[in-house]
């Protein structure tokens, strides 16, 4: 058991740092080669921040553990907007942009929606392909929709020659993308390298010692997904937004944990599903799980729509919502 329980810590340690470097090195590698920087905001960045999920979600899937892809899909999802939106309000309360409100809100409500209804019973590959559809139709909008001005210096403790973009991660493009003549190309694409390559290593690890663990202590494969996964998977998520926090750049916390919300739904269960279709054994998943996911996305929704921020009692409703519920998954 301690051998699983170390295997599982360092899986999601190894994960955390090596999903960091993949998308560090492919916003700077796209930066350097000038692709625009909506496509690297909305794609490597937005695809980049959900890779823990996706990688994860998609191994387990392809190994025969749909309950635990499953599980990590849903439980993130819930994660994002009660346990790291409601620990980030409870220090301080949260302002919501109004074009996010218009754009990103809309998308991520009706993706969490769209997974709440075809992960009943399972996920078949044609799911998989709808799933799929409306995740490049959502980038679509969002590209559409992005503006993208002339990059303008960064202040503060951005990294020398990076730039600002209004686009969707703009707050992390700050920080990981420099001046394109500053960038070395082959050694940001090694860096992508071996972030990808430790993020598939740390997925294995990870995968495989949550499945020993839930089979030693008797407990499903969705819960272990749906928790110790789902929070190890959404660590990027709470660190970026606590970060936010701490420099005051609260608007861009909104943003990123509605796009995760976006990608987890639509592209991660897509990967799901065309990898590891399948039936979802744990009945608690698809009912309490889905409930939960539906109710935090709701609530969360309905508290940016009619305060256009989310204060402290709103993050102590989402948090005690979350706690509240991860014993009726048991």
């Amino acid at each position: 058991m301690l051998l699983l329980l170390l295997g599982v810590l360092f899986g999601l340690a190894l994960l955390t740092v090596s999903a960091d470097q993949f998308v560090a090195g492919a916003a700077r590698v796209s930066t350097s080669l000038r692709i625009s920087p909506a496509v690297i905001g909305a794609v490597v960045i937005g695809f980049g921040t959900s890779a823990p999920e996706m990688v994860v979600s998609g191994i387990a899937a392809s190994s025969g553990s749909l309950d635990i892809a499953v599980g990590n899909i849903i439980g993130s999802n819930v994660a994002n907007l009660s346990l790291v939106l409601g620990s980030a309000s409870l220090l301080v309360p949260i302002a919501v942009d109004q074009k996010t409100i218009r754009r990103e809100l809309p998308l991520s409500v009706g993706s969490v929606l769209v997974l709440a209804g075809l992960v009943q019973g399972g996920l078949t590959r044609t799911e998989g392909v709808v799933l799929a559809v409306l995740m490049v139709a959502s980038l679509a909008w969002i590209l559409k929709g992005s503006r993208t001005p002339a990059p303008i210096p960064v202040g503060g403790d951005g990294p020398e020659g990076a730039v600002a973009v209004d686009v969707p991660g703009g707050g992390e493009l700050a920080e990981l993308v420099e001046d394109p003549t500053a960038i070395s190309t082959p050694r940001e694409s090694l860096r992508t390298l071996l972030g990808l390559v430790g993020t598939l290593v740390a997925a294995q690890v990870l995968v495989g010692s949550a499945v020993g663990l839930a089979d030693l202590l008797g407990l499903e494969q969705g819960f272990v997904g749906l928790t110790i996964v789902a929070i190890g998977t959404s660590l990027p998520e709470l660190a970026t937004s606590l970060l936010g926090v701490r420099r005051g750049e609260t608007d861009l916390i909104i943003g990123n944990l509605l796009g995760s919300n976006l990608f987890n739904s639509f592209g991660v269960g897509a990967v799901a599903g065309l990898l590891g279709p399948g039936i979802v054994g744990d009945a608690a998943l698809t009912t309490t799980g889905v409930a939960l996911m539906v109710g935090v996305a709701l609530v969360a929704a309905l508290a940016m729509l009619r305060s256009g921020r989310v204060v402290r009692w709103h993050g102590g409703v989402l948090l005690v919502a979350y706690l509240g519920t991860l014993p009726l998954l048991a």
